[in-house]
């Protein structure tokens, strides 16, 4: 059930930091329509878990720096009973083979038919992105992206040898979404393309193109972001395959879909422009994969068609959402002599919920720990009336970057 706050649709507890920017963005551009999903909590420009309706525009800030990011889910021909004593072998295997960590390339580079397309050269800025993309296509980046393998729960009685194994994975567009977010980001402030965002924060009003006003500069935008979009699913398919073959398994069933976009949908019969960032499509029979924290379920839901539905934007939730930020789970480093902060959570809190789970982790952060996310299970029932359960699942494998690693990236 949602809940109508400051003339915004709101699921779940509603977060003030991110009503309040969802209600700026609402008073910027012609805006049809917003939406707070119930793992909602405040972004860069636009709160991540927020959908926004737009007339004949698009917002740059609003899809986000990690353009296309999403997860790929599969089910595979091998059952719960044939891994019991591979996963220890497996995820040290994924960690191995697949290339993790900010900027990280690709020691197999992968050709794929998405480098030969036109726009590469019909937009003069992507031109010097392409090299970069090509070496860092199926690699994984840090943050909270992962690859996990999974085992799906079909009884309410437990466990049993024949439940199908899955390999999930999250992550985005890399370095190529990132420049070609900030470059057009630039591009709709000032005009000038520019290597970075000057001064980003969360109070910042969204960047809009306006396609009546800057008609080239708009489906420019759309190319490009759509290049990104194709790039981040390339990734993750090629990810789940070489995670599949380490498996010796073969795909039985495939979910796959963005949730950083903009997509040129209809609502109340009206054609907008929906950017959704951080919040999965949910039209009625859509499949869509949301995963929890590392030590929680994840759920492959399906859109229902229902009026909530539509008051949602046909849209649900991406993740469990988190409730502290990053600084607040680690604490503060050491800085120009400056006393550490503690963290909220330590090393310890994290592999003792994860042991109790039962989850191995390779890789990781206490900023990525289920301490610092909502319990996936009580987003999913807000949304109860927008999505049913089709698949639960329970990870037991978990590969992420490891701690040393700091993303600077928004999101």
């Amino acid at each position: 059930m949602y809940q109508r706050v400051e003339g915004i649709n709101v699921w779940g507890t509603p977060d003030p930091g991110a009503v309040e920017q969802m209600r700026t963005c609402a008073e910027v551009g012609r805006v049809r329509a917003t939406a707070l999903m119930a793992d909602h909590h405040l972004g860069y420009s636009q709160p991540i878990g927020g959908v926004i309706a737009y007339e004949d525009m698009v917002s740059p800030t609003g899809v986000g720096f990690d353009i296309g990011c999403g997860v790929m889910a599969v089910r595979t021909d091998r059952v719960r009973g044939e891994i019991a004593g591979e996963v220890e072998r497996l995820v040290d295997e994924i960690a191995r083979r697949v290339s993790f960590g900010l900027g990280g390339r690709n020691d197999e580079l992968v050709d794929h038919p998405l480098f030969d397309a036109a726009v590469w050269t019909e937009i003069r800025e992507l031109r010097h992105l392409r090299d970069t993309a090509r070496r860092q296509l199926g690699t994984v980046g840090s943050g909270n992206h992962y690859v996990d393998v999974l085992v799906e729960q079909r009884s309410d009685h437990g466990p049993a040898e024949g439940d199908p194994v899955w390999v999930a994975c999250h992550f985005g567009s890399r370095g190529l979404g990132h420049r070609t977010a900030s470059g057009f980001i630039n591009l709709a402030r000032t005009g000038r393309w520019g290597e970075g965002v000057k001064g980003g924060t969360p109070q910042e009003t969204p960047a809009l193109i306006d396609h009546g006003r800057e008609p080239t500069l708009f489906e420019s935008y759309v190319a490009a972001m759509r290049l990104a979009g194709e790039y981040a699913y390339a990734g993750r398919e090629h990810v789940v395959a070489k995670v599949l073959g380490l498996l010796g398994a073969e795909a039985t069933l495939t979910v796959h879909n963005h949730h950083n976009f903009a997509w040129e949908e209809e609502h109340d019969g009206r054609k907008v422009w929906v950017v959704r960032k951080g919040a999965t499509p949910a039209f009625p029979g859509q499949l869509g994969f949301v995963g929890g924290s590392m030590g929680d379920i994840a759920a492959v839901v399906e859109g229902v068609d229902t009026e909530e539905s539509k008051a949602a934007l046909r849209s649900t939730v991406h993740g469990a959402g988190r409730v502290m930020s990053r600084s607040q789970a680690r604490g503060s480093r050491p800085k120009h002599g400056r006393v550490r902060r503690p963290g909220r959570v330590t090393p310890a809190m994290m592999r003792e919920r994860t042991e109790t789970f039962g989850v191995v982790v390779r890789g990781g952060d206490v900023d990525e720990s289920p301490h610092v996310y909502r319990p996936l299970r009580n987003v999913l029932d807000a949304h109860s009336d927008t999505l049913a359960i089709r698949h639960l699942l329970r990870p037991v494998g978990v590969v992420m970057a490891g701690a040393e690693v700091r993303d600077p990236y928004r999101d």
